[in-house]
């Protein structure tokens, strides 16, 4: 069996003549897509690309072909292999238009608001003029962003966001309001070409011009989706007179191409927005709660915020999703100059499951169901491990103290390795049925005892409290 190396040697020294001299894999993305910058030996550098799909390989082939005729900077396709599992493409660099985004941190310079709206000008010629003559007969799964792709956004906000956030929802309410947002989005003409992910990741800075990737997915759909993805990224920050400006250059854009109704369409771009935010805090919710990814950790205050300040202007009306968001507490990250260790200690009930670690991956979990639960008894029902009722019914009934001893014991070691070998951030989280007597009592003299004995910086979360310290 031919290795991806292999292919992708036979296919360099076909196109060039001769092996390249290093070979630099790229960070693999969410798909099976694999990625390799090649370099010869006079330092020339291309792409080259591992897709076993090839339907979406040939997607990609003729998305591209189609954006080049119509004007628009795409990575040029430089050879296919026979099987069409492997191509190589120009090398756009490492500069995507995120770096200037995050630098501006909402208060982007002329340069960058120039290149936003050169980049919504080649948005317009991809919708309309590409969006002609693409085959959308390629696209993968169905070719058209229609009633249903919506409602799988808005079940990615439900079950991924909402259910991994641990944010109690009633079913029928919510779908009440999804219904309302799809009934509100089944007038927009939806017959232009839709990049599906158009935000400054997948636009690339070569020579200070943007070209644009990860556009495989991209099918018919509506012009203000890509729009709303763009000028709402949560790590753009963008103030509400910035994106009128932007959309304003993109209706001017737009209107030398086809007719426009600027009014109806900036309707439909707050709609869209609105049903984009939910499916970005669905995929943060998976890729950062579930799959413990730090960046996308970071970007859901942002996000949030974008829900809020949306659902604030009162263009349609979601009473449930606005209650929801109403309970979403999520504070923006500060700049930390803390060079130490962080110890982060959780109280959690096993019913809402274990606290994800975005740093390591691992930690320490303490179970301390086997201890007599206060929760049994209706005069503690109110309390939590904090109150002093609950403290001495605990010592008086039950070995916590010795289970939380043994425990610190497990943990003492790895404290002092984790300090001599400079590593950052340990996590240690205890659980007990609702989170609230057992394991609030641990987590927070475990918190307490570390801090004394160790220098450390030790956070303490009381999560189905709520409380953080």
């Amino acid at each position: 069996m031919i290795s991806v190396t292999d292919e992708i040697n036979r296919l360099y020294t076909s196109w060039a003549g001769g092996s390249y001299a290093h070979s630099s894999p790229l960070p693999r993305s969410g798909s099976d897509r694999q990625y390799f910058r090649l370099t010869a030996d006079d330092q020339r550098t291309v792409m080259a690309a591992y897709n076993p799909n090839v339907a979406e390989n040939e997607a990609y082939f003729a998305f591209t072909q189609a954006f080049a005729d119509a004007g628009v900077n795409v990575p040029k396709v430089l050879a296919v292999s026979a099987d069409r599992t492997c191509y190589l493409v120009e090398d756009l660099g490492s500069e995507p238009l995120y770096n200037l985004v995050v630098e501006a941190n909402g208060a982007p310079n002329e340069h960058l608001v120039r290149l936003y709206k050169r980049v919504l000008t080649d948005l317009a010629r991809m919708q309309v003029v590409a969006g002609r003559n693409i085959d959308y007969s390629l696209c993968i799964g169905s070719p058209d962003f229609n009633q249903t792709a919506i409602q799988w956004d808005l079940n990615y906000f439900k079950y991924c966001f909402l259910k991994n956030a641990h944010i109690d929802f009633d079913e029928l309410k919510l779908e009440a309001d999804f219904e309302t947002i799809k009934q509100a989005a089944a007038s927009a003409d939806c017959q232009f070409f839709m990049f599906r992910d158009f935000q400054s990741r997948n636009i690339m800075l070569k020579n200070g011009e943007p070209y644009y990737i990860d556009f495989q997915g991209g099918k018919r759909g509506p012009l203000m989706y890509d729009v709303a993805s763009v000028l709402y990224q949560a790590k753009a920050k963008f103030s509400e007179k910035l994106r009128n400006e932007l959309f304003d250059s993109y209706i001017a854009a737009l209107q030398t191409l086809i007719p426009a109704d600027r009014e109806l369409l900036f309707r439909q771009f707050k709609l869209f927005a609105l049903i984009r935010t939910l499916q970005v805090l669905g995929a943060y919710g998976f890729r950062g709660y579930y799959e413990k990814k730090k960046h996308f950790i970071e970007s859901i205050p942002a996000a949030v915020k974008n829900l809020k300040d949306l659902l604030a202007l009162k263009f349609i009306n979601l009473p449930y999703i606005e209650a929801i968001a109403s309970k979403i507490d999520i504070a923006e990250p500060v700049p930390d100059n803390y060079d130490g260790l962080t110890v982060t200690v959780y109280s959690f009930s096993y019913k809402k499951g274990i606290p994800a670690d975005s740093e390591n991956g691992g930690g320490f979990v303490f179970d301390c169901r086997g201890q007599h639960n206060p929760g049994r008894y209706d005069e503690y029902k109110s309390l939590t491990g904090r109150d002093q009722p609950v403290i001495d019914f605990l010592k008086a009934n039950s070995t916590i103290d010795d289970f939380l001893a043994k425990a610190i014991g497990i943990v003492e070691p790895t404290i002092e390795t984790y300090q001599r070998r400079g590593f950052k951030n340990l996590m240690v989280s205890f659980g007990c049925t609702g989170g609230q007597h057992r394991s609030v009592y641990c987590a927070q003299n475990f918190a307490e005892q570390i801090g004394k004995k160790f220098d450390v910086r030790v956070k303490l979360i009381h999560r189905e409290l709520g409380i953080r310290n």
